[in-house]
């Protein structure tokens, strides 16, 4: 059980950058994997971007590849999300989530179902 805020979300024009957190509330100790998912209107939920906490391993999605970077803060619990050259397909609501288990593959990684914790959002809007 762990608490997760973002925070970083606004409107922009494509092409610049931004940077969403995700603050947890416990120790980083306890959560194997954070993660980023997005969700445009009309459309499900996708994944962005994961980082398993211990070695810092890093997985994308290919829409993101090259452009948006997940990194952590051990010491102040935060995942972030480095978004550049944004364009409007990037427009969503941000959400992040944490895994406290283990994964039995690196599939794992992309399903957000794989993820029990979840924050309550927040949106990023890419004009063009």
């Amino acid at each position: 059980q762990v608490q997760l805020v973002e925070s970083g979300g606004g409107l922009v024009q494509a092409g610049t950058s931004l940077r969403l957190s995700c603050a947890a509330s416990e120790r980083t100790v306890n959560t194997y994997a954070m993660a980023w998912f997005r969700q445009a209107p009309g459309k499900e939920r996708e994944f962005v971007a994961a980082i398993r906490w211990s070695g810092g391993n890093t997985y994308y999605a290919d829409s993101v590849k090259g452009r948006f970077t997940i990194s952590r803060d051990n010491a102040k619990n935060t995942v972030y999300l480095q978004m550049n050259t944004l364009k409007p397909e990037d427009t969503a609501v941000y959400y992040c989530a944490a895994r406290a288990a283990a994964v039995a593959s690196v599939t794992y990684y992309y399903t957000a179902r794989s993820y029990s914790d979840w924050g309550q959002g927040t949106q990023v809007t890419v004009s063009s």
